[in-house]
């Protein structure tokens, strides 16, 4: 199997060579240069055997094609469970905050962690690993890769514009993992990721590696969990399952785009968005208007030029295409803040603002379209990372998961830096 690059196809890797890099050389996200079709009949239910199976194809003929079963009991070691939001209800919550960071980055910086550690040749350099975070890609990665041997991580994240909880998660580490405020939006950490990658001066001296989902190594096994949910819904009702997914980076609904490029029993994807709503727009309108992101409640998802819209428009060329794959919609905070309090109250489900912009998109769903399919609202994180908003508006507390709870107990280190290439340098130098 070789990767392509989204801008150029004559720039191709194998699986591990895409892994390593990150990105491509031409600046591009590299795509799988064919789709295999798995037969849905014969997948494991299990986690850790389906995405062994599942992506298989991908790494044929890599050096970490033998090492796949390894890489996926390492990185699958916790449940996705799919939980009906009610009894008798045609819509379920699939649960992807079991992880030790509470948020569904874990299963992919993992699955990352695992494999790029069992690439590395004894002796060499340090790779540096850079990752742009909006809030739970940082602690997702640092967790991942803390104390491993031959790695170093640099987590970026925008100084002021996370949750005090995501913070003090992406600040408790110390040993091979440093954490950096910069002063300005997530979508300047996102560039300054880019532009390193970019800088020959900076690559000279170090070897770099991305942990964002513009990795492949990231994006690949997320598709796993909408495989599990997908064939289990299949299994138990016939039906094929429909997604409302929070979207930010796009990189979750570009995993559940190809699980259904893979054969996956998957009908609509239905992206929910906060107030930074370029892609709904971009969707309504067929221009694409790329703009600086908004500070909202659902700050994980405060992205106003997501890097994995190059995969989907690579995917589907054309507007009609891109419109006929998936549909979006846009959520405000008061909205966000009306569907925890509403859910809660009807429900007794405690969503993250993350997870309430998917349930407050299903909702806007007309009722014959519910009653007519399978649907999936996917929760991203644990409610209790953002105890600030969520608690207010619940009347209650929200329990911290003990994993969760060993991380906020740790001294916080952080360093603050601009929102610049040379400062990014400086501190790597």
């Amino acid at each position: 199997m070789r990767f392509v690059s989204t801008r150029d196809p004559g720039q191709s890797a194998g699986f591990a060579e895409a892994l390593e890099r990150g990105i491509a050389p031409d600046g591009g996200l590299y795509v799988p240069e064919e789709w295999p079709v798995c037969a849905v009949a014969a997948l494991e239910g299990a986690l850790a055997p389906l995405a062994a199976q599942l992506l298989a194809p991908f790494a044929a003929g890599s050096a970490l094609a033998g090492a796949l079963p390894a890489v996926a009991t390492e990185a699958f070691s916790f449940d996705a469970p799919l939980v009906p939001l009610a009894a008798g209800a045609r819509v379920s919550v699939l649960e992807l905050f079991h992880g030790p960071t509470a948020a569904f980055k874990d299963f992919g910086a993992r699955f990352l962690a695992a494999s790029l550690a069992r690439l590395r040749p004894p002796g060499a350099r340090p790779l540096t690993i850079l990752v742009a975070t909006s809030g739970d890609t940082g602690g997702a990665v640092a967790a991942a890769f803390h104390r491993r041997p031959g790695f170093e991580v640099a987590v970026l994240y925008p100084e002021g514009l996370v949750s005090p909880t995501q913070e003090r998660q992406l600040t408790c580490w110390d040993g091979n993992v440093r954490a950096f405020a910069v002063r300005g939006t997530f979508d300047d950490c996102q560039r300054l990721v880019k532009e390193a990658f970019a800088d020959r001066e900076l690559r000279a001296q170090r070897e770099l590696s991305s942990a964002n989902s513009i990795n492949i190594g990231r994006l690949l096994p997320q598709a796993v969990y909408y495989a599990a949910a997908s064939v289990a819904i299949w299994r138990a009702h016939g039906e094929a399952a429909s997604f409302v997914i929070p979207s930010g980076n796009l990189g979750n609904a570009v995993a559940c785009v190809w699980a259904r490029r893979m054969g996956l029993p998957i009908a609509s994807i239905v992206l929910a968005h906060n107030a930074n709503r370029s892609v709904p727009e971009f969707l309504r309108t067929g221009m694409w208007r790329p703009r600086p992101s908004l500070a909202t409640l659902a700050s994980a998802m405060d992205v106003g030029n997501p890097s994995n819209l190059e995969r989907l428009r690579a995917l589907f060329p054309g507007i009609e295409p891109l419109r006929s794959a998936i549909e979006a919609d846009a959520v405000d905070d008061e909205q966000i803040r009306e569907r925890i309090r509403t859910d809660f109250a009807r429900y007794g489900r405690v969503w993250c603002p993350h997870t309430a912009t998917a349930a407050e998109v299903y909702a806007r769903l007309p009722p014959e379209r519910r009653r007519a399919g399978r649907w999936v609202i996917v929760a991203t994180a644990h409610a209790a990372k953002f105890r600030e908003t969520v608690e207010p508006l619940i009347g209650r507390s929200v329990a911290l998961p003990p994993s969760l709870a060993d991380l906020l107990a740790r001294p916080a280190h952080r360093e603050e830096i601009a929102a610049e290439l040379t400062a990014l340098r400086r501190v790597l130098e």
